[in-house]
């Protein structure tokens, strides 16, 4: 183990040898606040290594004014609850951030002596941390009455238990995620809602038990929600989806990819409701149509952002409606919807995001797209990248020419060979062509 690694690991306790350096020139010439003040400058390694190299140094590295922010990803392996408890105690009310995600060994007991010593902790992640359970936010909604952002995915030991508590001792909370969740249900959701009605951001995706009496409550009590995320909430249908709409007009970028059952009205209630609408994730969701995506183009604007992909009703003319509407599309999925042709295409790249917007487009699966569709993109000077995997039309000879006008675009492709080779392993390899043409 590296020796600022072994630091963190007894993060809080002094170090017994030190070499004779606390005479050095630096510490006579320059006052401890000043060294303080270029320590509070460094990374985590960087500050376990500087505590390492004498007691004056030790002390002020190990200052908890530098320690306000840490993150300890990088460290996941080796992070115990004890290592928790220690930067917890050393840290005391200067922590504001704390990132452990990833961190498996680290539990409810470790995260309990952190919230009662870091009382001010405003962000934690404890994305991943696999142990924790409706005890850690019981932790934290008694200590931690500033807490804004919480990220709780894939702890899947969560329950509403934890959305009623946070709802009681965490009113500031902006931002929660509970992605993978799966056992909360539109309780928790009416707890938590009731008593964070400033949430700007929740993330709800594999909540699988949600269905939309769990939205209306979100859409009466979130006024100023921002984000959304409910991808593969299978349940949800319009009739929840429309209340969220009418009661978060600063909506901002909705994932409902996986919303099987959502239709147009959804477009329609976007359009008439939300017009600071960023970004929309509406992967296959089947159902929509072009009635319902000239809605949403026609009143939604700042559209910077759209997975269509496996929306398979829509035409040429949605990207019609795209190009004339929306200047500040940068990306755009259209993998697997079979109708688009050239002629969307070329709307497109003559559109209003075409010449400085326009970033990403995703063309997987599109059997219609041939060649004609690169020429009406080399326009497209802000494009990095093409996804065309499976356009069955495209040609070597057509990337090459699209490569001539942009020489840095990434361009990912797979041309099938004349005679394909046995299958080894189930599913197909798909190649990158960022570096070589195959």
């Amino acid at each position: 183990m590296a020796p600022s690694r072994d630091r963190l690991l007894h993060f809080g306790f002094k170090a017994t040898m030190f070499s004779n350096s606390d005479e050095a020139v630096i510490n006579k010439k320059l006052p401890k606040e000043l060294l303080l003040r270029i320590f509070s400058f460094l990374d985590v390694v960087t500050l376990c290594r500087c505590a390492q190299v004498s007691r004056a140094w030790n002390v002020l590295a190990l200052d908890g004014s530098n320690w306000q922010r840490i993150d300890l990803f990088d460290f996941q392996r080796d992070i115990e609850g004890r290592v928790v408890e220690n930067i917890s105690k050393r840290c005391g009310g200067f922590l504001r951030k704390l990132s452990l995600r990833g961190c498996l060994g680290v539990g409810d007991n470790a995260l309990r002596t952190f919230a009662q010593n870091c009382r001010n902790i405003e962000v934690l992640n404890l994305n991943g941390c696999t142990k924790t359970t409706d005890a850690t936010c019981t932790s934290l909604s008694k200590f931690c009455s500033k807490l804004r952002h919480l990220d709780l995915a894939s702890c899947t030991s969560i329950t509403n238990m934890s959305l009623k508590a946070l709802s009681e001792g965490c009113p500031l909370l902006e931002q929660l995620n509970i992605s993978w969740c799966d056992q909360v249900t539109k309780d928790g959701i009416q707890a938590l809602v009731r008593g964070c009605g400033g949430l700007k951001a929740l993330f709800l995706k594999g909540c699988t038990q949600l269905e939309d009496e769990a939205l209306k409550y979100i859409g009466a009590h979130c006024p100023e929600l921002v984000t959304l995320n409910l991808q593969t909430c299978s349940q949800i249908t319009d009739e929840g989806l429309i209340t969220i709409c009418r009661g978060c007009h600063k909506l901002q970028s909705l994932c409902a990819s996986g919303c099987s059952n959502i239709t147009d009205a959804i477009l329609n209630a976007l359009g008439q409701n939300c017009p600071r609408l960023r970004i929309l994730e509406v992967a296959r969701c089947s159902q929509l149509t072009d009635v319902g995506f000239t809605t949403l183009a026609r009143n939604c604007h700042e559209l910077e952002k759209m997975d269509l992909e496996e929306c398979v009703q829509i035409t040429d003319s949605t990207l019609i409606q795209l190009s004339i509407h929306c200047p500040r599309l940068q990306v755009l999925s259209l993998s697997h919807c079979e109708l688009i042709t050239d002629d969307g295409i070329r709307h497109l790249g003559n559109g209003a995001c075409a010449h400085d917007q326009l970033e990403v487009i995703e063309l997987d699966n599109c059997p219609l797209i041939t060649d004609a569709s690169l020429e009406h993109l080399k326009s497209c000077h802000s494009l990095e990248r093409i996804e065309l995997y499976d356009c069955q039309q495209i040609t070597r000879a057509g990337i090459k020419r699209l490569r001539t006008h942009l020489p840095n675009i990434k361009v990912h492709a797979y041309f099938a060979p004349v005679t394909p080779p046995p299958s080894v392993g189930g599913s197909r390899q798909r190649f990158c062509r960022c570096c070589i043409i195959l």
